[in-house]
C-alpha cells in the first residue's frame, strides 16, 4: 500500500472511532507529516483526500476540522461517487426503447404490454475511460430519455423529474473485463475489474433504474457496525 493510502486510511480510522473525548480536529501538518514519518506533500494529498469524500474540512487559519455527521453513513466513500461532476462526463453508446423480459417486468412492476428504455454508456474520470454502464428505467415514469439525458447525471435527472429517491440495493463481484469490454476502456482483455449491480429505489418502493456497471479502477470503504447475530449464525454446525 502506497504512503498516501496508509495515512488516508489510518486518519479515517481514527475519525470512525467512537472517542467521544477525542478532539474534533486533525493535527497540523508539520506534525501528522512527523507523526507517519513521510513528507508534508504525501500528508497534504491525503487531506485532499479526505476533503474530497467529505470527512473533514480544512478552515484557513483554524486547522482541520472533522466533520460531525461523517459517520452516520456506512459508505465512507467509494471511486464512483467521490469525484465531482466538472472531474467526470459520460459518453453515450447506445439507447433503445423495448419490451421488457419477465424479470425487468418483476423488478419494475409493470406489464409485458410496457416499455423500458436500455441504454449504455461510457463514463470518464479525468479524461480516462474506467467504467462501461448498461442501465434500464421504465419509460412509464421516465418519457423523454434521450442521449443528452444519459450523458449527464442520471439521479439528478431523476430529482428534477419531482421524484425522491429512497435508497439504492447494491452488489459487487470481481470479474475480469472481455474483449469488447476491453476495447471501449482501452485496457487488456483480463484485466480485473468490479462488476456492480444497481437498483435505485424513490421513497415508496418503486425501482426506477436497474444498471450493470464494469468499473476497472473501483475502490471503496465501508464502516460496517458488528452484527453478533450474524456470527452466532455462522458459528452454527449442520
Amino acid at each position: 500500500m502506497k504512503k498516501k493510502e496508509f495515512v488516508t486510511q489510518d486518519l479515517l480510522s481514527k475519525i470512525y472511532q467512537e472517542d467521544t473525548s477525542a478532539p474534533r480536529k486533525l493535527p497540523p501538518e508539520r506534525q501528522l507529516a512527523e507523526e507517519y514519518g513521510v513528507s508534508r506533500f504525501t500528508i497534504r494529498q491525503a487531506l485532499e483526500k479526505l476533503v474530497s469524500i467529505g470527512a473533514v474540512r480544512i478552515v484557513q487559519g483554524s486547522g482541520i476540522w472533522i466533520n460531525e455527521t461523517v459517520r452516520n453513513n456506512p459508505l465512507v466513500y467509494n471511486s464512483i461517487t467521490e469525484k465531482r461532476f466538472d472531474q467526470m462526463h459520460y459518453r453515450s453508446i447506445g439507447l433503445r426503447k423495448r419490451r421488457p423480459d419477465s424479470d425487468e417486468q418483476q423488478i419494475f412492476a409493470i406489464n409485458d404490454d410496457a416499455f423500458i428504455w436500455e441504454f449504455s454508456r461510457l463514463r470518464y474520470v479525468d479524461n480516462v475511460a474506467v467504467q462501461i454502464e448498461i442501465s434500464r428505467m421504465p419509460a412509464t415514469l421516465f418519457s423523454d430519455i434521450n442521449g443528452d439525458i444519459i450523458e449527464r447525471s442520471i439521479q439528478q435527472y431523476v430529482l428534477s423529474k419531482g421524484y425522491q429517491i429512497s435508497h439504492l440495493l447494491t452488489s459487487y463481484r470481481a470479474i475480469s473485463v472481455n474483449r469488447e469490454q476491453a476495447t471501449l476502456l482501452g485496457c487488456k482483455k483480463g484485466s480485473p475489474a468490479m462488476h456492480i449491480i444497481n437498483r435505485g429505489i424513490l421513497q415508496g418502493g418503486q425501482v426506477y433504474e436497474i444498471s450493470d456497471i464494469v468499473d476497472i479502477n473501483y475502490t471503496c470503504t465501508y464502516l460496517i457496525p458488528h452484527n453478533p447475530d450474524n456470527l452466532r449464525f455462522r458459528q452454527q454446525q449442520r
